[in-house]
Parts: structure tokens; C-alpha cells; sequence
């Protein structure tokens, strides 16, 4: 059996009756230690075919492949793709999925120009391997030759990356022609979910727009897409209202509309939407957890967190995902109770993914808990060694206790080892335009009026008691440099960006600069929105 899931990579093959039953067997054993996601095990269990099986079967290396991909091992995962004789569609989609998602673009590329028939997951792979490194120019270059190949490679996931990067660009006219093609193929309901997860608002609305006119808002699932639009978009007003016209609700609704407070770390009104949903007779499933949970995290509210994993386990029978132990890490890491996140990941029946590490890390950075931040840092090292963000997380612990000795040796091994730290940047929308900036960054053409509004807004936040943290910057300079190096952070050239074009009737898409300049600021992190009004964030200021 074979196929691919929502994400478009290649999905678990459970048995063949063409393959020897050595083969099968194999492959449930293969199963169980991925479900665990036990690398360790699914090393052994490699070892132990290519010791007793004289020539392993294509069906069952496709296999380890795609669990080494999965497991984010990259190394192992070629290995296994070198040793088939004769690779199938399968065993180039794996190996290629496993560069795609790791973000390893020279090697997808490489590969892609190699496999011999390409496929509808072969395209989806490289043009959502581009996306998710930035690299629109090339995505969409992509996406063309796909369609110069055939329509019958074009499908949602494809749309809905590539609707992602116009987002990002602003290519309107790029925009409408495809907005043309999900009408005439019939993807236009998929695809209004999909929008939430690319927090693609303008876009979305749109959708909403059409979906009013045709009709099609009448349909449950459409309104509940719509409502899952609108929270992870961080329009929770619109979300709401329009749950509030959803006249049939059904699980679903009442899902989106938690996950949207979640969003904002609204703890109390998401917890009292989740006690009106179970009032209401309605059955919660592993998504609606994973939205309380991610609330009772954003809000400190560690025991409430236990109590709602214990319910999910004992009463609504559901088991645990990754996505909620996760949820669990995270709950104890930002409580800065990190024994218990520690205690908690050992007695968890699968290993943490790269989510789960780096979050226990970057809160001993925040904590300046060593001990324990090395001692995740080894298993995300171990789990991913050319993961950035783990290097340079531990170099901030060591930086912060002044061992300026250890940083030294960090950044020499990264060296060695061609790891290199992706510069971060933000983004702001005005008039239809993206504006991208970087630390320190001076392409902009108002740069010199962005870096007078900086200096400003620095004294006005001096005045009002602000002390940066400077102990985590990675430079064994003194204070006054440190503080330089901070002030021009990608977040506050947006922000300032933002205060000086945008109408100051309209909120701003941090604390302290929504105080001091009374406005709205909207700011979007990797994980949720908050909303800074009158100096006070949306989560309680429990970030």
C-alpha cells in the first residue's frame, strides 16, 4: 500500500503481499520503533537486516528511508538510497522528502534533476523545499515548469505553497491568475484551511468573499475553515463572530474557535470556551487538546496543564502525540520548572523531536540553567548535528556565564562542521508590499528615517526604566556594544518601520513602545500572535 500524506511526502507502506514475508516483518517491527520515534532502535534494527538478510528487498530500504527522513537523520538516509540497485518512484520521493524538509536545497535540487518520472510528490517536495528556505524566486520558477509538464502534477499542497510566497512577495498579479486555477480545479475549501496555516489573511478573506457569494459559507466545514482562518490569522474578533453564525456547530467549530484563543495565550476564555464545548455534550479530540494545552503553557498555568493532559488520557481515551508531549515540555521549560520538563522527557514512552529539544533549551538560556541546557543540547546535537539554533542556544548559556572560552570553541566546531546560523529577519505588509528586514539592516530606502525613529524610541523607552538583557550576546565586547548590537534587532527596524508609515489609527502587524507611542502592535513569533495594547501583551506578558 502505498501513497503520500497531507504534507506531500511519501507515507508508510504497512505490507505488500509482493515483498517475502522476512520483508514484512521487518517492517512492523521498523513501525513500532518509529512510532516511539527511537532512532536508536531503527539503527539497530538497520544493522541487524544488513547483517542477516544477504540482499534486502527494495520495498523494505524504501522503508528505512523514509523513517530516517523522518527522524530527521539525513546521513543514514542517503546511505540506505545508495544501496538500492534500482530506486523506484517511492525511493527517489524519499530520499528526496528527506533534503526537502531538512531544508538541504542543493542536495533536493540535485537529486530532483536525477529522478527519472517525475511525479506529483516529486514537484510538491522541491517547490515546498524552496518555500520553507525563502527561496521564492526559485519555488515558483518551479511551480511554472510543473505546469509546463501538466496540469495532472497540480494539486492543493502545491497551490497553497505557492500562495504562501506570493503572501510573502506581494506578487499580486501572480496571485489572481492562481486564485483562478483553485477555482476552475475546485480547491477552493481546502485551500481557505490552508491559508490559516500560512497566516495569509488578506487572502483568506478573499475566500470568505467568494465563499459568501456562492453560497458555499452555508456549509459547516466551510465556516469552520474560515474560523480557523481568522484565530490563526490573529483576527480573533472575526473568528468569533463568525463561529456565533455557524448555525449547525459541530466539533470542529467549536476546535477552531479554542485554537484561536490558544493562539493568543488567552488561557481563561479558552479553557471557558473548552467547559462550555464538554457542557454542551460535544467530544474534544487530540487537536482541541493541543490547543488547550498550548494556552495553559503561554499562561503559566502548569497545574491546570496536568490536570487537562490527565483528562485526555484517562477519560477521553485519547493517546498522547508528539504534539502534546510537546505541549508538555514547553508547559514546564517556560514555568522555568525545568527538573520537571527533565523528569517529564525521560518517562515519555517516545524521544522529543528537534520542537521538543530546542524548547527545553532555549529556556535554560533564559534561565541560565547549564546543567540542564547541555544536557539537551547533546540529544538535539545528536538528534540533527547541523542544527544551528542548538549551537548557538548552548553558546548563549555559555555567553551569559562568561565562559567566553567554550563559546570560542563552539563557533570553531560549527566551523568544522559547515554549520552555519541562518541570519533571522521580519517582515511588515504596507500598501500591498512585503519589507523585509535584518539585523543591522540598511537596504531599506528609508533607513535613515527608520534609525531616527529607533534612537528616539530608545531614550522615550529609557526614560520609562527599560534595561536590555544584554547577557546572551554572543560577543566578548563591553556593555555599550552589546547594547548597539540589540537596538538594531530585525524586530525593532519592522517595528519602527511600521510606526512611521502606517496610519496611526491602524494597529501595527514591544511592550514598552506600544505604551510609550499609544498604539496597537501586533507581533507574530514562530509558534502564535500577541497583541501589545497600553504596554501589556495578549499572553499575560508570559512569553
Amino acid at each position: 500500500m502505498k501513497g503520500t500524506t497531507a504534507s506531500g511526502l511519501p507515507s508508510w507502506r504497512l505490507k505488500d503481499s509482493a515483498v517475502s514475508d522476512i520483508s514484512n516483518s521487518y517492517l512492523l517491527l521498523l513501525n513500532r520503533c518509529f512510532e516511539n520515534r527511537n532512532l536508536k532502535l531503527v539503527k539497530e534494527l538497520h544493522g541487524n537486516v544488513i547483517r542477516a538478510v544477504k540482499s534486502p528487498e527494495r520495498f523494505l530500504l524504501n522503508n528505512f528511508i523514509n523513517a530516517y527522513c523522518k527522524l530527521q537523520n539525513i546521513g543514514y538516509a542517503r546511505k540506505v538510497f545508495d544501496g538500492i540497485s534500482k530506486p523506484n518512484a517511492f525511493s527517489w520521493n524519499s530520499i528526496l522528502a528527506t533534503y526537502s524538509v531538512n531544508g538541504c536545497v542543493e542536495e533536493m535540487q540535485e537529486i530532483f534533476n536525477m529522478v527519472p518520472k517525475k511525479n506529483e510528490v516529486s514537484w510538491n517536495l522541491v517547490i515546498t523545499g524552496y518555500a520553507r528556505r525563502g527561496l521564492s524566486e526559485k519555488a515558483v520558477e518551479a511551480y511554472r515548469l510543473m505546469l509546463i509538464h501538466g496540469l495532472q502534477n497540480l494539486n492543493r499542497i502545491t497551490i497553497v505553497a505557492v500562495l504562501g510566497i506570493l503572501s510573502t512577495r506581494g506578487w499580486i498579479y501572480l496571485g489572481r491568475a492562481i486564485h483562478g486555477q483553485i477555482v476552475n480545479l475546485g480547491f477552493s475549501r481546502s485551500v481557505i484551511s490552508s491559508c490559516g496555516d500560512l497566516a495569509s489573511l488578506e487572502e483568506g478573506a478573499q475566500f470568505h468573499c467568494q465563499a459568501t457569494a456562492s453560497g458555499l459559507i452555508s456549509f459547516t466545514t466551510v465556516s469552520n475553515a474560515l474560523v480557523s482562518l481568522y484565530g490563526k490569522c490573529g483576527n480573533r474578533e472575526e473568528a468569533h463572530k463568525l463561529f456565533h453564525e455557524i448555525k449547525v456547530k459541530d466539533e470542529v467549530s467549536w476546535t477552531a474557535l479554542v485554537s484561536g484563543y490558544a493562539q493568543f495565550g488567552k488561557v481563561k476564555e479558552t479553557m471557558s470556551l473548552f467547559v462550555e464545548m464538554l457542557a454542551r455534550g460535544l467530544q474534544p479530540d487530540g487537536v482541541t487538546f493541543i490547543g488547550v494545552l498550548s494556552a495553559c503553557s503561554r499562561a503559566g498555568f502548569v497545574q491546570k496543564g496536568r490536570e487537562y493532559f490527565a483528562m485526555m488520557v484517562d477519560k477521553f481515551q485519547i493517546k498522547p502525540a508528539l504534539e502534546h508531549y510537546t505541549c508538555m515540555i514547553d508547559l514546564f521549560s517556560r514555568a522555568g520548572q525545568l527538573e520537571a520538563a527533565k523528569n517529564f522527557i525521560q518517562q515519555m514512552p517516545c524521544d522529543p523531536d528537534t520542537i521538543g529539544w530546542t524548547t527545553l533549551l532555549s529556556s535554560c538560556r533564559n534561565r541560565g540553567n547549564m546543567e540542564i541546557g547541555k544536557w539537551a543540547a547533546d540529544f538535539l546535537l545528536e538528534l540533527d548535528p547541523q542544527n544551528s539554533a542548538a549551537h548557538m542556544l548552548l553558546a548563549s548559556i555559555y555567553a551569559a556565564k562568561g565562559k567566553w572560552d567554550k563559546v570560542a570553541e563552539l563557533k570553531r566546531g560549527m566551523r568544522n562542521m559547515g554549520v552555519r546560523k541562518e541570519p533571522g529577519c521580519s517582515w511588515i505588509k504596507y500598501k500591498g508590499k512585503m519589507h523585509i528586514f535584518t539585523a543591522d539592516d540598511t537596504s531599506s530606502l528609508f533607513s535613515d528615517q527608520i534609525y531616527q525613529e529607533l534612537e528616539r524610541l530608545s531614550f522615550k523607552m529609557r526614560e520609562e526604566g527599560y534595561v536590555p538583557d544584554v547577557k546572551s550576546v554572543l560577543h566578548d565586547v563591553n556593555d555599550s556594544e552589546k547594547l548597539n548590537m540589540l537596538n538594531h534587532h530585525s524586530e525593532r527596524l519592522a517595528i519602527a518601520f511600521g510606526l512611521l508609515f502606517i496610519p496611526s489609527h491602524l494597529p501595527i502587524k514591544f511592550k514598552i513602545i506600544s505604551r510609550i507611542t499609544q498604539r496597537e502592535i501586533l507581533v507574530r513569533d514562530s509558534m502564535r500572535y500577541h497583541l501589545f495594547k497600553d504596554g501589556k501583551c495578549s499572553c499575560g506578558d508570559f512569553w
